[in-house]
């Protein structure tokens, strides 16, 4: 070999260590050594899931729940985002009144039974409220028929990822063939993403402050439909933030105005003093798909920047 010629890859003459301490020196080394290559210790800190599993890995893995999905979503090109929350139990009216029917038959079998008769009054509530699946997935159509903005910015709707509400939402955009996102957590018993959700988009996150994050972080409005604790949660929180600039104020969108000002009455708690009457502006109300789009629309209008 001349020496002006590049080293080749593989080493001609092996280095010390890449041989183990030979038997003849040491009988025991070949023990020692056996035990050395098992301990945990010797594990590289990425394939030691017990190390990455425990208290002490915390911090990197917040950091990996933020960035694994953070890194998709640029390379899928979803810049911006309206987000859609809503109930899990809602579901669409033919499978709703098929539900119904089944828990009224049960409740008119047991007559002495009253968890059968809250169920059945349950069953038609929900039955009630089914038609939010059909303007939440109608919704979504709209967004993804849009979703190709200026500037080579894409939009996406948004989701939990979860069935009901959620599940009409992505299939709305599913529909027209957009991309659409699905936020799904990690919870102690087993669960599925609804079907709707771009595979490529389809995410789980071990923290709910990273998903919380995700939720907010290309956000360009927020539309929250009749939901329970996790839907309360969401918009309680992105509220708090517009409240106090935290974030940019945004369009937040709450559809059923009837349903809405029963769950909670801001006229009640501005005159009780603990928000101010300017508060009740962070938010509107919209029932139809076309109201909702409608709303987003004029909101970022007014304020100096149009969605489109």
């Amino acid at each position: 070999m001349r020496e002006e010629d590049p080293p080749p890859l593989r080493r001609q003459e092996p280095l010390p260590d890449q041989q183990p301490k030979p038997l003849l020196e040491d009988p025991e080394a070949a023990r020692r050594l056996a035990a050395l290559l098992t301990s945990p210790s010797y594990r590289e800190a990425d394939s030691d899931f017990d190390f990455l599993n425990s208290d002490a890995a915390r911090g990197p893995r917040l950091e990996l729940d933020y960035l694994k999905a953070e890194t998709l979503l640029r390379q899928h090109g979803v810049t911006d985002s309206i987000v859609v929350f809503g109930s899990t139990r809602i579901a669409e009216p033919q499978a709703a009144q098929a539900r119904l029917a089944e828990a009224q038959a049960f409740a008119a079998a047991h007559p002495d039974d009253p968890e059968a008769a809250r169920r059945a009054r349950v069953a038609e509530r929900l039955a009630e409220k089914a038609h939010y699946y059909d303007v939440a997935r109608e919704f979504g159509r709209i967004v993804g028929a849009c979703c190709e903005l200026p500037d080579g910015r894409r939009l996406a709707i948004v989701t939990g990822g979860g069935p009901g509400v959620m599940e009409a939402a992505n299939r709305g955009a599913y529909d027209v063939g957009a991309p659409t996102v699905g936020l799904n957590i990690s919870l102690p018993h087993e669960q599925f993403p609804n079907p709707y959700v771009t595979p490529e988009l389809c995410f789980r996150f071990h923290y709910f402050a990273m998903r919380k994050l995700h939720f907010v972080l290309r956000a360009r409005a927020l539309v929250a439909f009749p939901g329970g604790y996790g839907t309360l949660d969401e918009l309680f929180e992105t509220l708090t933030l517009a409240q106090t600039r935290v974030m940019k104020p945004l369009p937040i969108v709450l559809v059923g105005e009837k349903w809405w000002r029963r769950v909670f009455d801001t006229d009640f708690l501005v005159e009780e003093g603990v928000i101010a009457p300017e508060d009740q502006a962070l938010f509107s109300y919209a029932e139809t798909a076309g109201e909702i789009w409608e709303n987003i629309l004029r909101w970022r209008q007014k304020a100096g920047g149009p969605l489109l």
